[in-house]
């Protein structure tokens, strides 16, 4: 039996739709939710993933700015233009692309963005709020997997989630997040010495390691549900995913396309954060003071 093959499109669609009417709602009343992207340097890759962002926040009717650095630019000019976004009314997330040059420290550009602001979820706030299961904004990715988990009714309590790959981005808090809705989970990295032992016990496979073709078929659980997060350029300038998508669609009960799977839903969690911070930002000041 052949696995059903989850439109990442068509849950994006469903979810932006519904988070475009919460957006309208706070536009009228005054508050338009804004989202500012700051890239450094001309890397092709970046450029996509930021036109993409910007794009998105147009179909939603989110304001949005682009901030433009160029690859010479001292740290000191990103952190300063990164605490001005801090500052400015109009902006409810600012996002700082990755990857930086090398003379710029990632860590302390991400702890610079406001954790209120912080709409990729990296700040050491919200991922330290991730581990009490209290986060104000989820990493992007890992909430979209955790979206189309629930948008396809798969369930997650009781059930065992082995994920493939141990990044702070994606592998670290899926496991978190997963944990929180009863699941039981296994992380593998680079070090575990039988991986197909592994991901066979996975009722839920989470693969997300940048190697492609890592899982195949005889590696996958009949009717598991396999979510492929990688992303990899070929040689032949096509797109794949870390999983065999050929041999494992064969054996899964559900499985994630590359491209058309998670990445879709990684710019619409993205759009939801943002709405969110703009949502707390309007109750907060609609909160009377207090004496």
């Amino acid at each position: 039996m052949a696995a059903k093959i989850i439109d990442g499109n068509a849950v994006a669609r469903s979810v932006r739709a519904e988070w475009k009417l919460r957006a309208e709602a706070l536009a009228a009343a005054g508050c338009r939710p804004g989202l500012a992207v700051v890239i450094v340097g001309d890397d092709p890759a970046s450029r996509i993933y930021v036109r993409n962002k910007v794009k998105a926040c147009a179909e939603v009717g989110l304001y949005s700015e682009l901030h433009e650095i160029p690859v010479t630019a001292a740290e000191s000019e990103l952190l300063t233009l990164v605490e001005s976004l801090n500052r400015k009314s109009a902006i409810h997330g600012v996002l700082v692309q990755l990857p930086l040059p090398k003379h710029m420290d990632p860590r302390r550009a991400l702890e610079a963005i406001s954790p209120e602001k912080d709409v990729d979820g990296f700040h050491l706030y919200n991922a330290g709020s991730l581990m009490t299961g209290n986060s104000i904004f989820p990493p992007c990715t890992p909430y979209g997997v955790m979206q189309i988990l629930a948008h396809e009714g798969i369930p997650i309590r009781g059930r065992h989630a082995v994920i493939v790959g141990a990044s702070n981005i994606v592998g670290k808090p899926m496991a978190l997040m997963l944990l929180k809705e009863g699941a039981t989970i296994t992380i593998c990295n680079s070090k575990t010495p039988d991986l197909g032992a592994m991901t066979r016990l996975a009722d839920i496979l989470v693969v997300a390691t940048g190697k492609p073709g890592i899982v195949h078929g005889d590696m996958v659980k009949p009717g598991a549900a396999v979510i492929d997060v990688g992303i990899n350029r070929m040689s032949d300038g096509k797109l794949a995913g870390d999983v065999d998508f050929a041999s494992v669609a064969g054996h899964a009960g559900w499985i994630t396309p590359v491209p058309g799977g998670v990445g879709p839903m990684t710019i619409t969690m993205l759009l939801v954060n943002t709405i969110r911070a703009a949502e707390r930002s309007h109750a907060a000041q609609r909160a009377p003071a207090h004496a």
